[in-house]
Parts: C-alpha cells; sequence; structure tokens
C-alpha cells in the first residue's frame, strides 16, 4: 500500500497550474503538523496490519515544510504500520536555494528520493513558466540532491511556444548527462482556470499543434530510449530498477491512502474498493481534522464496472501495460463482456495495440491517443 501526503502551500502559484495549491502567508506549522498526524490515526484505526511500500510528500512545495514536520509524519506512519525494508520515499522539491539548502534535514528525516520540478533547462522558458529558479539553481539542486539521496529525479515540459525539436533534442542530452536514472517529461497542456488559459485564449502565446507535439514525443521517446532510459509509463523514463514504485501503486491500481488538502485515494475495506477525497480548502480541511479527526468527505465504493474501467485507464499508461485478469477480478467478469472486443481487434489492426494471452498494451503510437482508447474499448453501459 501506498501513502500520500499533500502539502499544500507554494511560494508562488506557476501559471500553468491547475494543481491545488495555495499561497499563503502565515502558515502554522504546529497546527498543520498535528493534523497530519491525526489524519493518520485515523486511517490506521480503519486499516491496521497493512504494509506500506511507498511515501510520497506531494503538493503545492513540501519542501516548504520544516524537516522536523516530515520526520514526525515518517515516525508516525512507522508507529502505525509496518514499513517494508526497502520502502521508498519521495519528496517533491523546487531547485531554489533555500529549498536545496534543507535537503540533508530532509534526508536525515527519512527521505531517501526527491522529485525536483526543474521544468526546463532554458532560462527564458523558465522565466515564462513562472519559476523561480535558472538554470544554474537547477544544476547546483541537481548536485546537492545527488549528494543527499540515493536517488533522485525531475522533470521538465516540452512543446513550449517557440519551442524547436532540435532545442528539445539539445535540452534532452543535456538531461541525460544530469540524471541519476529517472526523468518525467511532460507535454505542456492549457489547463482551464490558469492564468495561461487566459492568455492562451487571447492569442498572447500559441503552442504547437497537435501533430507537432507528437513529433516533440517520438524526439523524446528517441532519445531517452537511446541512453537507456525508455518509457516504462507514458510521461516517465528510467533505467531498469529506477521506476518510481510509488507511482507504480497507481498505475497498478493497487490501494493506497491519501491525505492532506484535496488528496485522493483508494482503499479497500472488508473487500471493498473505495474512492477517498479530503476537503480541498485548506482552512476547511484543517478545522475538521482538528474536529472529526480527519479532513475526508464520506468514502464513496467503486462499482466493478468503474473498477475495471480505472484499473483499464491507469494500467494502458504503462510501457507494459495491463493484466487481463487484473481487469477481470475488478470486474467481476470476463473481458469481453465489458470490452469491445472487435474494436480491440481494430486498435490491434490499425498498430496501436498490442495484446497477448493475459496482457493488453498500447504500441508508441497508441500512446498518442491513450485518453481515446479506453471509451472507445468499452461496451456501452460501462
Amino acid at each position: 500500500m501506498g501513502l500520500y501526503v499533500h502539502w499544500p502551500f507554494c511560494l508562488a502559484k506557476c501559471p500553468y497550474c491547475d494543481f491545488n495549491s495555495h499561497v499563503s502567508d502565515s502558515i502554522d506549522q504546529q497546527r498543520w503538523r498535528d493534523a497530519y498526524l491525526q489524519s493518520l490515526d485515523y486511517y490506521a484505526t480503519l486499516m491496521p496490519g497493512r504494509e506500506i511500500g511507498s511515501i510520497f510528500f506531494g503538493g503545492g512545495t513540501p519542501s516548504l515544510m520544516p524537516p522536523e514536520t516530515v520526520a514526525a509524519i515518517i515516525d508516525r506512519i512507522q508507529k502505525n504500520w509496518k514499513i517494508s525494508n526497502d520502502v521508498e520515499i519521495t519528496l517533491e522539491a523546487n531547485p531554489t536555494s533555500v529549498e536545496a539548502g534543507k535537503f540533508r534535514g530532509f534526508r536525515d528525516a527519512g527521505i531517501n528520493r526527491v522529485s525536483l520540478g526543474v521544468q526546463a533547462l532554458n532560462n527564458d522558458d523558465l522565466k515564462f513558466l513562472g519559476r523561480k529558479h535558472d538554470v544554474q539553481d537547477a544544476i547546483k539542486a541537481i548536485d546537492i540532491a545527488r549528494e543527499n539521496f540515493g536517488r533522485f529525479s525531475f522533470d521538465l515540459i516540452y512543446a513550449r511556444p517557440n519551442q524547436n525539436l532540435s532545442a528539445w533534442e539539445q535540452e534532452l542530452e543535456k538531461a541525460v548527462t544530469l540524471s541519476d536514472g529517472h526523468l518525467s517529461l511532460y507535454q505542456l497542456t492549457i489547463e482551464r482556470g490558469t492564468p495561461f488559459f487566459l492568455d492562451y485564449s487571447r492569442g498572447v502565446f500559441s503552442i504547437p499543434d497537435e501533430d507537432v507535439a507528437a513529433d516533440f514525443y517520438n524526439v523524446t521517446q528517441d532519445v531517452l530510449e537511446a541512453h537507456g532510459l525508455p518509457a516504462y509509463e507514458v510521461s516517465n523514463h528510467a533505467r531498469e530498477g529506477n521506476e518510481s514504485r510509488h507511482n507504480l501503486v497507481y498505475w497498478h491500481y493497487d490501494d493506497y491512502i491519501g491525505i492532506g488538502p484535496g488528496a485522493h485515494g483508494r482503499v479497500t475495506l472488508n473487500g471493498l474498493k473505495n474512492a477517498t477525497r479530503d476537503h480541498r480548502a485548506p482552512e476547511i480541511w484543517l478545522e475538521r481534522v482538528e474536529k472529526e479527526g480527519h479532513g475526508g468527505h464520506p468514502f464513496e465504493p467503486i462499482e466493478p464496472s468503474d473498477r475495471m474501467t480505472e484499473a483499464l485507464m491507469m494500467g494502458l499508461r504503462l510501457r507494459g501495460g495491463v493484466e487481463v485478469a487484473k481487469l477481470e477480478t475488478e470486474s467481476g467478469q470476463a473481458l469481453g463482456n465489458v470490452i469491445d472486443l472487435q474494436k480491440l481487434q481494430k486498435l490491434r489492426d490499425e498498430k496501436l495495440m498490442e495484446t497477448d494471452s493475459d496482457r493488453l498494451r498500447l504500441t508508441r503510437e497508441g500512446m498518442l491517443r491513450l485518453n481515446a482508447v479506453v471509451p472507445y474499448l468499452l461496451k456501452a453501459g460501462q
């Protein structure tokens, strides 16, 4: 089982970001620490005896948390559950000097992997993306991460305005030299409700069209595969053994607890899988935890057909695909009862999907159409 801790605060809101993140002038650190510990205790009473294989501090900007808070949370998790011997404990951070300066404290608190939000290795694009660091800051933070943690990763965003394929290829080559065996590479998307959405709608900037974006994706695959970092998931690349174990929990549709404002989870109780969702607004979440011991909305049981859909949607993101047995277990039915096998064959004929006796997987071309594949495959009523 995985465990996700959401820290909702940032120093500034990036113009492309639609995550549940907030800028606050004043944060009562002790109050927030106590709330996380109460939330953990609440889940421990519901789910005793489970084993935690991964912990992920996400946000927001969790590297703005005091290392003492991170240490207290990890300690409480260890007291409430069994922890696997090779537990992966990841913390997201930005490459600012303030955050990088705290890396040793996070290491001592129990963090053994960091994920850095570099986003670009080009100063003009970093400024456009609203980042508070420059390329030199990023390289320095990567060096500090290498010194303090056994494993680290960093993110880049591609298909940026005015970016060309040659420049992106050079940026990828630089990223490979800096990496430690894992890179997360995301296409820039314009999300409704963000400052970028308004600027994009007004024509302030443009981004590559769908065909050019596909070219960016294919260049990404070619360069990273040539360097031994193939995509194990649609946006994540790693050398064998360096995959993010926590994110694999999501993609394998295993159980995970989510605590913190807006955090989601999937937990099995009494043989029934439930969707969990904590209240999104930070102050309301905090007040609810203090009053009720947790900040969540009522659990929502997930029907078998929905479980199968979720497992299919998550599993097809993986290069290795999804097991047929997993889909049939979640749905309680044979695959042909919920998936249109004629459409499945059509995807095979068009070289968008590969199948064998026990697994479905998308090809590289199929990955470009990932969002359309699942609704296409499902039979009416599923």
